[in-house]
Parts: structure tokens; C-alpha cells; sequence
């Protein structure tokens, strides 16, 4: 039984809000910690919200720190809460916000990992340099095995040449994507749609994948090959969390940091674009955020990497 308040809460996240289900997912997730940890783990639903008072959100709130999440990530979990009684006392189901009056933690001086344009090319040829030389007299094995070498090929460089976020590229349609004019229309956080130029090669990468994906279906028996764009070896949609073993799988093989994760192609693609002179705007818009001031930390890892040549290069350094 799904509590009536969290209902009328989603109802409202789908209709005023146009949120993404990825969102109304992570919100769900917040609400259920929050009434594991006030109510405890046997507790029902309906919930006493009106019950829940400052020392409820302070209690929250003490255990994330004492898991010592990132302060990001905590307070990502408090906005959640914050914004799920701001409409309950909207709503009349409450009469008071308890997180109305709760300092955020402070986020402290993060820096996103990137990597250097010669580390972006090194793990895009990975996926031809890992799988090369191994061969199989299995013709199906063969087949699929060629068509992983193009499927992730083709995925690493949709992420670098777009810099879009993973789940909006496994959400991705065919039919967003025109290869004729180099674009995919994404659709982003909130729903918000925004266009991607493709580089050549992403398209080229695309293309082989496109045209070998139709083969594996074909001898799978198969019909349709319309979507999804890259298929598991089940011949489903791959998720995003076998593109991220992937990606790892690439990482070490190519001697990159270990912590390197498909987001950290999205911060290098923004990253890079500025060290070229892109202005920030344009970042904003081909990165899909809301507001400039999230955008704005790739001026900063610009000027840290300014400054790591300055004290290499210059003699009174």
C-alpha cells in the first residue's frame, strides 16, 4: 500500500513538475529512508507526517554523516525531503516544514575527474585494441563479438562527443537521432529536450553499430531493428550499469585512474570544450543545465589545470 500524501506527491512531480521517472524514482528512495529511520523499518503506511518535527530531520540528516555520505549526496537527500513537505504543508496535510530551517552541509571544494585529451583517445581505442587478436571459429560468436567492439565503441563516443548524461543515452531512441544532420535530440532532466551535435567519428562508430546491431538481430531472428540503439547480449537495451562495468573494464586496461566513470566523460567533453574557448553559455546548453552557476565548476577545473602547467613550466613557480 502506497501512502495516500506520497501518491497525491507523485501525481504532482508528473503534472506541475514534468519530472523524469529517474527523478520521482530517487525522491521515492529519499522519502523510504526518511521513514525507515523516523518510524523504523516495520513502520506501514499510511505515516503520521504531521508527527515528524525538527529533532526527525536533524535525526535524518545525523545518519547520512555518520555513514559519512558525500556532503553532496546528503544534501541532495535533504532538498528531497525539504521539497516533499514544502507541498505536504501546501496541501494542508502538515502544518509545519520540518526541514524548513536546516542548514545544508557544506559541499567543500569538489573538482570533477576529467581526463586529457590524449587519455580521452587512448580509452577510445580501447575497445578495438582490448578485443583485438582474440578470434573464435564460432560464426555467432564472431558475429557478436564484432558487434561489441562497434557498440562500444560507438557508446564511448556518443558520451565524449555530446557529453550527455548516461541514462539519457540509454534512453535514447533511434529516432532521435539524425545522422544525416550530426544531432541526437535528447530529452534531459525535467523532460527539458535539447539537441547534441555528433563529431564524425561518433557517427562513423554509429553507423557500424547500427548496421552490425541489424545483423545480430537478424540471426537471432529477429524482425524489428528500430530500437534499442545498442542491445545486450540478450538482445535487450543495454542499462547503464553494463556500460559502467565496461567503461572500468576499458579504464584499467588502458592504465587510466581507476575512479574514471562515464560521467567523467561528460566533465571532460565540458572541460575540454572551454580550454578551446567555448563560451559558457553554449556549455550550458550542450550540457543541459538549469542554471549557469552548476556549469560553472568546468571554469574552475580549467583554471586548476592552468595553474598545474604554470608550476611545471615557469621558473619562479
Amino acid at each position: 500500500m502506497i501512502d495516500p500524501c506520497v501518491k497525491h506527491f507523485i501525481q504532482y512531480l508528473e503534472a506541475e513538475k514534468n519530472a523524469s521517472e529517474h527523478t520521482i524514482s530517487n525522491y521515492l528512495i529519499d522519502i523510504r529512508q526518511y521513514c525507515e529511520i523516523v518510524w523504523g523499518d516495520d513502520a506501514q503506511a499510511p505515516f503520521n507526517w504531521k508527527s515528524a518535527d525538527r529533532f526527525s530531520a536533524r535525526k535524518f540528516l545525523v545518519f547520512f554523516q555518520k555513514l559519512e555520505m558525500a556532503p553532496t549526496t546528503t544534501g541532495r537527500k535533504l532538498s528531497a525531503l525539504r521539497s516533499f513537505y514544502k507541498f505536504l504543508l501546501r496541501e494542508e496535510y502538515v502544518e509545519q516544514n520540518p526541514f524548513s530551517g536546516l542548514s545544508l552541509p557544506k559541499k567543500g571544494n569538489y573538482l570533477p575527474q576529467i581526463l586529457s585529451t590524449t587519455e580521452v583517445v587512448k580509452l577510445l581505442d580501447a575497445p578495438v585494441n582490448y578485443n583485438e587478436g582474440q578470434t573464435t571459429s564460432n560464426p555467432k560468436q564472431k558475429l557478436w563479438r564484432e558487434y561489441m567492439v562497434a557498440r562500444d565503441s560507438a557508446i564511448l563516443e556518443m558520451l565524449y562527443s555530446t557529453g550527455m548524461r548516461i541514462n539519457e543515452l540509454v534512453q535514447l531512441p533511434e529516432d532521435r537521432i539524425d545522422l544525416l544532420s550530426g544531432v541526437a535530440r535528447v530529452r534531459g532532466k525535467g523532460k527539458k529536450e535539447r539537441l547534441c551535435p555528433l563529431g564524425s567519428p561518433a557517427i562513423r562508430t554509429l553507423m557500424k553499430n547500427l548496421e552490425l546491431r541489424e545483423n545480430v538481430w537478424l540471426l537471432e531472428g529477429k524482425k524489428s531493428v528500430r530500437s534499442p540503439v545498442f542491445l545486450n547480449k540478450n538482445g535487450g537495451p543495454i542499462t547503464a550499469r553494463s556500460i559502467e562495468r565496461m567503461m572500468k573494464k576499458y579504464v584499467l586496461f588502458c592504465h587510466l585512474n581507476a575512479e574514471l566513470t562515464p560521467h567523467s566523460l561528460r566533465h571532460s567533453f565540458a572541460t575540454h570544450l572551454l580550454d578551446a574557448g567555448a563560451d559558457l553559455r553554449s556549455v550550458q546548453e550542450l550540457l543541459g543545465h538549469a542554471s549557469l552557476s552548476t556549469t560553472q565548476i568546468y571554469t574552475h577545473v580549467s583554471v586548476e589545470r592552468l595553474k598545474e602547467v604554470y608550476q611545471l613550466a615557469h621558473p619562479r613557480a
